[in-house]
């Protein structure tokens, strides 16, 4: 219990449960099954760029374009569906979109670890690039009219339940899509030499350079992945909406970092879990989905999180303060010592 106490995860937990208390007396429309189950449809989007700013954010890094290079990669894979969408299927669909996110990735790691240009302002550069390459070929046209098994697809459930009207619901294939990345994400940072290698490399570059690990390849691997959850991001986005447009997650990026940070990964690096990224993930999605049943006004969300990033990063910044000051104490010698003999 003690220790419950001092991890973050507890605290986001329990603002989880007074927001859901508080909104569910409200309107207990919220508190349903039907509204639990796409709520975490909506989170899928949000969840799998997050897994990708989780493996940024622990190696020290911070990546702003994910949203530009979900964007090229869900245009690309619409304008295929719409050309030659018969001859495509779901599995090439997230293959060409993971590929294209991966490729965009790698430009990110190449010029931070290459010129050494900070994280946040390669990616903000690159950002600003390929959106504005993507507005210039595409001249902002939003393209829809997918094939019939796209969106299919979307519809698919595990297992399905029905409301009193005989509307259906259940969990998506989405979801599981996400879950599925949430577990080969918590894999790789749990049980594998790559992920002691991001927590080393976020902790301390110099020191997990001593110890062996190759700076280059972890860079490479973490906006990799992290291109690799925004092309999946794209196909989820598409699957959800039905649409794409060149310009549908501007905006995004603050969304994620919140949730990501929220969670408890710290923006100087070396920490974070993946039980923080899911818990930060649903607080965020519920804060929006409650304020909307509470009919708050949807500018008071973006003030909401504004308020959630300072507060974590406030929070993040007080305990590694507090870490600091303890270890100092413990590795202090006692004053005074033996006499010479």
């Amino acid at each position: 219990m003690k220790n419950l106490l001092y991890r973050h995860e507890t605290y986001v937990f329990l603002a989880i449960i007074i927001f859901v208390t508080v909104v569910s007396v409200i309107n207990p429309a919220f508190f349903t099954l039907e509204n639990f189950f796409d709520l975490l449809k909506s989170a899928s989007l949000m969840g799998t760029f997050a897994i990708g700013m989780l493996f940024v954010l622990i190696s020290g890094g911070i990546d702003i374009s994910f949203t530009a290079i979900a964007t090229v990669s869900g245009y690309t894979i619409a304008v295929l569906l719409l050309r030659i969408g018969e001859s495509l299927n779901i599995f090439l669909v997230f293959l060409i979109a993971s590929l294209i996110g991966i490729a965009l990735g790698m430009i990110n790691a190449l010029i931070i670890h290459n010129f050494k240009i900070p994280s946040i302002i390669t990616t903000i550069a690159t950002q600003n690039i390929f959106y504005g390459i993507l507005t210039v070929i595409t001249t902002g046209t939003w393209l829809y009219g997918f094939p019939q098994w796209f969106g299919d697809f979307a519809t698919i459930r595990l297992f399905t339940f029905y409301t009193k009207g005989g509307a259906p619901y259940g969990l998506s294939i989405v979801t599981l899509i996400w879950i599925v990345l949430i577990l080969i994400s918590w894999f790789i940072l749990r049980y594998t030499v790559l992920g002691r290698g991001i927590y080393a490399m976020g902790g301390n570059t110099l020191s997990a350079q001593r110890a062996g690990f190759n700076l280059f390849g972890l860079t490479m691997f973490v906006y990799s992945w992290m291109g690799l959850m925004a092309g999946i991001g794209s196909v989820i986005q598409a699957l959800l909406v039905q649409t794409v447009a060149p310009n549908s997650l501007v905006g995004k990026e603050m969304d994620v970092i919140a949730a990501v940070v929220l969670g408890g990964a710290s923006m100087a690096g070396g920490s974070g879990s993946v039980l923080g990224m899911i818990l930060g993930v649903t607080l965020i999605s519920i804060l929006g989905n409650g304020m909307t049943i509470m009919r708050v006004p949807a500018v008071w969300y973006n003030v909401v999180i504004g308020l959630v990033i300072i507060v974590s990063v406030g929070a993040s910044a007080y305990r590694r303060k507090i870490f600091t000051r303890r270890k100092v104490i413990t590795e202090t010698p006692p004053s005074g010592g033996q006499s010479a003999a």
